[in-house]
C-alpha cells in the first residue's frame, strides 16, 4: 500500500493557524506559514504545536529533515522505472513520537533504498545515557527526558557500478535532573563503492566540501578524517568505503549557527549522490562483479550491525522500532570463506584504498 499524504486537507500550499486572540472572537492572528504539503506524510509531531513553537529546535529539525526526506525521494523516484515509487510508512511510538520510513524494495535502479525520518521523546534509559557518557557526556541523573529528531538513509543499488551512499542528520536534547537542558547535533554522509571511480569519489567528496566551507574551512578535513575514523571495520582492518564527512556532539558555536550547518550539509546528499545514480545506472555488469558487490555487501551489514552507534542506540531505546532501525540493511548480501580479490583486479585495487584511505581533493 502506497501513502502519501498531499495538503493534508489544509489547504493550498502551506499550513497556517488562525487563532482568536483576545475577548474578540472575531480577532483571528494569523501565524506565519509552515509550508507542509511536499512531506512524504504528515509531520510526527501534531501540526498546531508545529506552528505554535515553529521557532523551536525541535521543531526547526523536524522541518528539516522531513523537507530533505522529501526531496531525496523525489530525486530517487526519478532514477526508477515509473511505475515504482516509495512505500510510506508512517508509524507512531508508544513511549512518545514516532517517525516515517520511505522504502523502495527491489526496484530497478535501487534493490533497496530506505529514507527514515524519527522524531522520539521520552526517558533515557540507563544503557543509552552509559552509551552518551562513554562518548564524554557527563549526564546528571540516571533516567531522563530525552528528546531525538533525525534522518537516515541507505541507498543499496541494483547496478555494481553505482554506489551505496549513507548519510545521517540528528539533533538531541536531554533535560538532567538538576533541570539543565544539553542539546548536540551530529551526522555525515559517506559513499560505499564497489568499483572505484576517482572521478566520481572527487565529486563526491567536492561537493561535501563546498557544503562545509560555506561554514568553516577547517571542517572538512576534520570531519572527512573522523569519517575515515569511524567507519572503519576494526575487525576486517579496511573501512567501510571511501568516506565522507562525520561528526558528532556537535555544539561548538551557538545552536542556530550549528543548525545552518547541518541544514548545508543534508542538503548537499542530492548533489553529491544522484549523478553518480545518473552515470552508472545503466552499466552493463557481470555476475562475477554482481558477486563482488554482495560481498561488500556482507561487510556493509558487519559495520552496522557491530558498530553502528545509531544502531546501538535505537535497540536500546524503549519501544524501539526494528524494522526502521535495520531498514539500512540489504535485501541480498554474501559471505565466502577466506574470499580475498586477485592481485591486479578492479576489486584489489577498491581493497587497497579501503585498507589505506587517502585525500580526495
Amino acid at each position: 500500500m502506497l501513502v502519501r499524504f498531499v495538503g493534508f486537507g489544509l489547504g493550498a500550499a502551506t499550513l497556517t493557524t488562525v487563532a482568536a486572540a483576545s475577548d474578540n472572537t472575531n480577532a483571528d492572528v494569523l501565524i506565519s506559514p509552515l509550508d507542509v504539503s511536499s512531506f512524504m506524510a504528515e509531520p510526527v509531531t501534531p501540526l498546531s504545536t508545529l506552528v505554535k513553537d515553529k521557532d523551536d529546535m525541535k521543531v526547526k529539525m523536524e522541518m528539516l529533515i522531513m523537507k530533505i526526506q522529501a526531496d531525496f525521494c523525489r530525486a530517487l523516484e526519478n532514477e526508477e522505472d515509473p511505475s515504482t515509487t516509495f512505500f510510506v510508512d508512517r508509524w507512531t511510538r508508544a513511549e512518545g513520537g514516532g517517525g516515517v520510513t520511505c522504502v523502495i524494495q527491489n526496484g530497478k535502479t535501487f534493490e533497496k533504498a530506505g529514507v527514515n525520518v524519527s522524531v522520539v521523546h521520552g526517558i533515557l534509559p540507563v544503557d543509552a545515557v552509559r552509551q552518551m557518557k562513554a562518548r564524554g557526556k557527563e549526564l546528571i541523573g540516571k533516567e531522563l527526558p530525552f528528546f531525538a529528531a533525525g534522518i537516515s538513509s541507505v541507498i543499496h543499488p541494483s547496478n555494481p557500478h553505482v554506489p551505496t551512499v549513507h548519510f545521517n542528520y540528528r539533533y538531541f536534547e536531554v533535560t538532567q535532573e538538576n533541570g539543565e537542558k544539553m542539546w548536540w547535533f551530529g551526522g555525515g554522509t559517506d559513499l560505499t563503492p564497489y568499483y572505484l571511480v576517482e572521478e566520481d569519489v572527487r565529486h563526491f567528496h567536492s561537493t561535501l566540501k563546498k557544503a562545509c566551507d560555506q561554514h568553516d574551512a577547517g571542517y572538512y578535513p576534520k570531519f572527512k578524517k573522523w569519517c575515515d575514523e569511524y567507519f572503519l571495520v576494526s575487525h576486517r582492518n579496511e573501512c567501510r568505503g571511501v568516506g565522507g564527512i562525520f561528526f558528532d556532539d556537535f555544539e561548538m558555536h551557538s545552536q542556530e549557527d550549528c543548525f545552518k550547518f547541518v541544514k548545508s550539509c543534508a542538503e548537499s546528499v542530492v548533489p553529491s549522490y544522484v549523478p553518480l545514480v545518473k552515470k552508472h545506472k545503466n552499466d552493463p555488469y557481470t555476475s562475477a562483479e554482481r558477486d563482488w558487490q554482495l560481498l561488500r555487501r556482507g561487510r556493509y551489514v558487519e559495520f552496522n550491525l557491530v558498530y553502528d552507534r545509531g544502531t546501538k542506540f535505537g535497540l536500546y531505546t524503549p519501544g524501539a522500532r526494528i524494522e526502521s532501525i535495520l531498514m539500512s540493511l540489504p535485501v541480498y548480501a554474501k559471505w565466502e570463506y577466506m574470499h580475498s580479490p586477485s592481485d591486479g583486479t578492479p576489486e584489489a585495487k577498491l581493497t587497497e584504498i579501503l585498507k589505506n584511505p587517502k585525500e580526495w581533493i
